[in-house]
């Protein structure tokens, strides 16, 4: 298939070009900003008329929709930036890749972040409750998503990720908002100390970076025209943050101090119930322990802070 890869250079992107093409896609991939050239096309995706021009060599069989704005915290301060994106974006860029009448495959880039919180693990028929203007945008791109292929105009799923980490061959999370990517940074010595609310009990679930890519390839694979389908993907193991701290102390064999903070207003738990994804598409987490997490991490940040 040739495939379109939206958010080809950030962190998952960079994992799952190499894995489409190492299962025999051609990838053509888009980008915000740089020089467009063989296998890349650059446009921003608030600019729809960008877009379409950019894509006037199509068709694409299939395309895989990773980029966002994704900071939930920062989606409170300019909601509307994240609608440009997330929302008015994914819908420039549907028009454009069904401008000449191809029907593509679309894998759509979710977040469990849609569901409402509760401690039991949340498969795909629990509660839709976005709390942030981000998961919100999620989901509106999602029914974008669906009532397009309802109408035969693509075939797609989506698939609602929780906590992407780990790294792979030199790709590393570098975004030090994020839990695991900030511990190691403490652990390298680059940040005094880890903000820990509470007495780190709650626990979230992580899944490894190139398991969440291979979910892409087989969901890419599978659908087939005028679906939607909608997956969870996720470890399904729940890992307390204290554990998770304590791990990234095991890996690199250093301290992470912790600045502790008084009990934040947060679930204590969230955890993906990922079976749907196991019983249709035979989607395995294989990398995804706590331990080898953390340790590819550190790895492909070169034993140093992303």
């Amino acid at each position: 298939m040739r495939v379109l890869v939206t958010g080809a250079t950030g962190y998952l992107g960079r994992v799952l070009v190499p894995r489409l093409r190492a299962a025999g896609h051609e990838v053509v991939e888009l980008r915000r900003a740089g020089a467009a050239a063989a296998g890349v096309r650059v446009a921003d995706l608030r600019d729809a008329a960008a877009v379409r021009e950019a894509l006037g060599d199509g068709p694409f069989d299939g395309v895989c929709h990773l980029a966002a704005a994704t900071r939930a915290r920062a989606s409170h301060d300019d909601p509307l930036a994240f609608y440009a994106t997330n929302v008015a974006g994914t819908i420039g860029l549907l028009e454009a890749v069904t401008a000449a009448g191809a029907r593509p495959r679309v894998v759509l880039a979710s977040t469990g972040a849609v569901y409402a919180a509760r401690p039991e693990p949340l498969d795909e028929a629990a509660p839709i409750a976005p709390a942030t203007p981000y998961a919100r945008t999620k989901r509106a791109a999602e029914d974008c998503v669906a009532d397009a292929a309802t109408a035969g105009a693509i075939a797609a799923v989506t698939l609602r990720t929780f906590n992407v980490a780990g790294g792979a061959d030199g790709v590393a999370d570098r975004d030090t908002t994020r839990l695991i990517p900030r511990a190691l940074a403490v652990a390298h010595g680059d940040e005094p100390a880890f903000p820990l609310n509470g007495d780190g009990s709650a626990a979230r679930e992580f899944t490894h970076v190139l398991d969440v890519a291979d979910a892409y390839v087989m969901a890419l694979e599978a659908v087939r025209p005028g679906e939607h389908r909608v997956y969870n993907v996720g470890s399904g193991e729940g890992v307390a943050v204290a554990r998770v701290l304590e791990v990234v102390e095991e890996v690199t064999g250093r301290r992470v101090p912790i600045d502790r903070r008084p009990p934040a207003a947060e679930a204590t738990a969230l955890v993906a119930d990922s079976r749907r994804l196991t019983a249709e598409l035979g989607w395995v987490p294989a990398r995804s322990s706590i331990r080898r997490i953390v340790a590819d991490a550190w790895t492909a940040a070169g034993g140093a802070a992303p």
